[in-house]
């Protein structure tokens, strides 16, 4: 059974599931409907944060164009630039156990390229959403779809998914990331100007 997550909220990923050690963030939407000129390219992205909030060096940042850490905790699949195909479009893979010491939280975001120049923002994407998979018991969180009569994300160019962060007691015992997975719903971080 699917958790639905709303803007605000946070959710224990290991409530009931204390063995997480596999999750992917996929992100899936429709071919454009609008006549924009354009495809809506949407890209997800993973930011490995140190103690300080900031990514050590360029490497921390996984995206389209780094698309695996060195460690090999985080993994993107690449690039999809229109949304043809069905299921998940673009997909972030996050071993929890593999990933080093020095990151504290890992953040996700999910944007559209060149929003502000192809003049688009979330509410005009079809059949847009992004959901949180325990890749080993296939349980889901959906965290937001357009199309809702709730979708929080439809006035933004880009927003934040959320943060995984690591248990501080866990990390000072044992390498262990993390005893909890707590995600939260941070929401819009550019609201759209047009």
């Amino acid at each position: 059974m699917p958790i639905n997550l709303s803007k605000g909220q946070k959710v224990d990923l290991t409530k009931g599931n204390a063995s997480l050690k596999h999750i992917m963030v996929g992100l899936g939407w429709d071919v454009n409907a609008f006549d924009s000129g354009s495809d809506f390219d949407l890209d997800a992205a993973a930011f490995m944060l140190g103690a300080d909030g900031k990514c050590p060096t360029d490497k921390e940042f996984v995206f389209y164009g780094n698309l695996e850490h060195p460690s090999g905790a985080v993994k993107h699949q690449g690039d999809n630039l229109t949304g043809e195909g069905d299921g998940d479009d673009e997909q972030i893979f996050v071993d929890l156990k593999a990933i080093p010491e020095s990151v504290d939280k890992i953040a996700f975001t999910v944007t559209i390229y060149e929003a502000q120049e192809r003049r688009q923002n979330f509410g005009q994407v079809s059949n847009a959403y992004i959901r949180i998979v325990d890749e080993d018991t296939n349980q889901k969180t959906e965290v937001g779809k357009t199309g809702d009569d709730k979708c929080f994300f439809a006035g933004c160019d880009g927003f934040f998914l959320g943060i995984i962060e690591t248990d501080e007691q866990v990390r000072a015992d044992a390498h262990q990331f993390p005893k909890d997975v707590h995600l939260e719903n941070i929401g819009c971080y550019y609201q759209s100007q047009h």
